[in-house]
């Protein structure tokens, strides 16, 4: 496992509720959930590839929930489907985005339901870069 989280450095933007966390030419963007009222939760971020080599989320991990997975919302026959994914690709030059109505990740069995304000510790699991620890900012519904 290579220990490229070691020099995982958060980034606080002043006034702002934004951050971001930069492992070499990787930057993951503003990881954040909706406060949530149930057991379930999903959370969203950003990846921006500025390297010449591709990588790719493999899995999620947190503490605070029983289940870690990754998923896509697909529309087939007029309905919106969650599928779950074995990975997301993050190519080399390329944004990929995780978003509400899109591919994000799902919390299931949570030990609470998320309140605003919040900051919830999240291990992405990466192809090149190994374990990156991250804080997932909890937001307004």
């Amino acid at each position: 496992m290579k220990f490229g989280f070691a020099v995982c450095l958060a980034v606080l933007a002043v006034g702002a509720a934004a951050h971001e966390y930069a492992i070499d030419k990787l930057t993951i963007g503003h990881p954040w959930a909706p406060a949530s009222h149930g057991k379930t939760a999903a959370v969203y971020l950003t990846f921006v590839n500025d390297g010449p080599k591709s990588d790719r989320l493999l899995g999620v991990s947190t503490p605070i929930a029983e289940q870690a997975s990754l998923h896509s919302n697909e529309k087939m026959d007029g309905m919106v489907h969650m599928q779950q994914l074995p990975g997301i690709d993050i190519p080399a030059g390329q944004t990929i985005e995780l978003k509400p109505g899109e591919m994000h990740i799902m919390l299931e069995g949570l030990k609470h339901p998320f309140k605003e304000g919040e900051m919830v510790p999240l291990t992405l699991t990466l192809a090149n870069e190994g374990e990156v620890k991250v804080e997932v900012m909890v937001m307004g519904e």
